[in-house]
């Protein structure tokens, strides 16, 4: 159901008894923080309402942003560290026998905990026994707790199932892994054909890769802005020459990535669409299942993708319905568009009300200046031309706008989507239960799934990196080096990301958490006479070395070049030169 019917409800999605004490305290904390959530929306349905009512004769108002309680303010702090202490007991995850308030609690009102431990309780409930107790033992490890803690338990390595693939056809081979393997509870570990790389590298490698290729235009999956200097689905200015809007399902000259600013979110199809086994949309459904897969295998073995989905595509994976409002998270001018023509519907509803003759006053609607007819819409989806809305050549005016933007409405964000949505879960329900992720928000599972790029400053970078084998932090080509990871670009930072661990995006938690940790040593020259007298200098022989990587380590190599522009042009060079392959350095 939608956020807001939930809410009215005011029932919580768990067994806890309605006798109970604390039953209505906290029915009341989650409707208090889905009001918080749903405050942009209500603002605008308070200028509609004002424009129903004539009270306003603008919607500049419309889509006015205005604070929100921070986060922060729901969070319980007599709670969250009773919860940490329940998921690191041993004992308890072995007997599977979690106090039920940790169940109820985290379903019913997760934002009394802070995103970390929900992240934690995550990985420690949702993959079984085995990888609880692997998590938990790779913490205790982390936090220093050695053989000192009485009560630590060592279990075996996790199960790891290898997997060789083709670079050149990354889509058919993740297809046929994923269908091989996603169901598995081995750790999935690929490799390339024809190089000698192995491990945590070419793996994150291969999920990146394969994020890029379900990004691809030709696929048909995506919505698409379009690429005309117009925003997409804007209604054209000049009404009576185009009378349609323009067209946003993207066109073959596109590039062969689809353009999403605001996030992929799935291209409608006509329920009547052939969906016969090598029909286009057949494939397209394939495609959604293997989405489903690999996302939830990416979640299950700690990789990260970097697919951009929209905030409404991730509301679908909670299983949240969607509705008109939603569409401005993925495409702003169509959304904005369909908004200004539901607050005439409603301004309409409000004249019929009053029990005047009325006629004059609604025949007297604009939309932007415009008469709904001269808007030349007919009942077809705007962007999507072979999707027919109704059947017959009705044009749409004042009169049946209200049922041209529920159709279009329901063909943008239900029926049109539905099919791909379910073989999207019916993929990802293969690898584990998709209700799991219900104890985050959509913003959550995007950092969750696809981590995030920090701000690197050299005084933070310092205590999240380990130097060893010739450099101390004070070493002076590792303060040119944390200087040059300050100044990096996004892009240049998602190109070193890539370099040094095979992947663009850091974990949640960025560096802090990078496991194994970023580690960066001297590398010395393949030249001869490379040291200077004194032995630990740098030389010129040493500027005509590149850096070089293990990344199953997260290990840089990185020459002691005599400069700060030498060392940042040969990073250069080695990020955007050294991809596409891994061969001994």
């Amino acid at each position: 159901m939608s956020l807001l019917d939930s809410i009215v409800q005011g029932e919580l999605p768990c067994d806890l008894e309605k006798s109970n004490p604390t039953y209505n305290i906290l029915a009341l904390l989650r409707v208090l923080e889905g009001l918080n959530q749903l405050a942009p929306r209500l603002r605008a349905q308070l200028v509609s309402d004002n424009f129903a009512e004539g009270k306003i004769s603008s919607l500049d108002g419309l889509n006015a942003t205005g604070g929100r309680v921070f986060a922060e303010e729901f969070i319980n702090s007599k709670l969250t560290p009773k919860l940490a202490r329940q998921i690191q007991d041993a004992l308890a995850l072995c007997s599977g026998s979690l106090p039920s308030w940790c169940y109820q609690l985290t379903k019913a009102c997760p934002f009394l905990f802070p995103f970390e431990t929900r992240r934690q309780y995550f990985y420690s409930t949702a993959f079984g026994l085995s990888r609880a107790l692997n998590r938990l033992q790779q913490q205790q490890g982390a936090d220093g707790h050695g053989s000192a803690n009485e009560r630590e338990v060592r279990v075996g390595r996790l199960q790891r199932q290898k997997v060789r693939v083709s670079r050149n056809r990354i889509l058919d081979s993740a297809a046929k892994v994923m269908e091989m393997y996603s169901s598995q509870k081995a750790v999935l570990e690929v490799e390339y054909f024809g190089e000698v790389g192995t491990g945590l590298g070419p793996t994150l490698e291969f999920y990146t890769l394969l994020s890029h290729d379900l990004q691809k235009a030709a696929l048909g999956m995506w919505r698409s802005n379009s690429s005309s200097e117009k925003p997409t689905m804007e209604i054209d200015e000049d009404c009576n020459k185009n009378g349609k809007f323009n067209n946003g399902s993207g066109s073959p000259g596109d590039a062969d990535v689809v353009q999403a600013l605001l996030g992929l979110f799935p291209r409608p199809f006509p329920p009547n669409n052939d969906a016969s086994e090598g029909s286009q949309f057949y494939k397209v459904v394939e495609y959604f299942r293997l989405v489903g897969r690999v996302m939830a295998k990416a979640l299950q073995d700690g990789r990260l993708l970097d697919l951009p989905l929209s905030t409404a595509f991730y509301k679908l994976v909670l299983g949240q319905e969607l509705d008109l409002y939603d569409i401005l998270s993925f495409d702003m001018e169509f959304g904005k568009v369909l908004q200004e023509l539901h607050t005439l519907v409603c301004r309409k509803h409000y004249i019929e009300s009053s029990g005047t003759d009325n006629r004059d006053a609604i025949a007297s609607l604009r939309f932007r200046g415009a008469v709904i007819e001269d808007l030349c819409l007919d009942f077809t989806l705007p962007g999507y031309p072979d999707y027919i809305l109704k059947p017959g050549d009705e044009t749409v005016d004042i009169n049946n706008l209200e049922e041209y933007i529920s159709l279009v409405v329901d063909a943008t964000v239900k029926t049109g989507i539905m099919r791909q949505v379910e073989a999207f879960k019916a993929g990802f329900n293969q690898v584990f239960d998709i209700s799991s992720l219900q104890i985050f928000s959509p913003q959550e599972l995007d950092y969750l799934l696809c981590g995030r790029r920090e701000l690197w400053e050299p005084e933070t970078l310092v205590d999240h990196i380990k130097f060893d084998h010739g450099y101390t932090a004070k070493s002076p080509a590792i303060i040119n080096l944390l200087e040059i990871m300050g100044e990096f670009t996004p892009e240049q930072q998602r190109a070193f990301c890539q370099f040094v661990t095979g992947a663009p995006r850091l974990p949640p938690g960025g560096l802090a958490v990078l496991n194994p940790k970023l580690t960066i040593v001297r590398k010395h020259s393949s030249s001869a006479g490379n040291v200077a007298a004194n032995g630990t200098g740098p030389s010129e022989s040493a500027d005509d070395d590149l850096p070089s990587v293990m990344t199953c380590a997260n290990y840089l190599k990185l020459p002691p070049y005599s400069t700060k522009e030498i060392m940042y042009k040969k990073l250069l060079y080695a990020i955007s030169e050294g991809q596409g392959s891994f061969d001994l350095s």
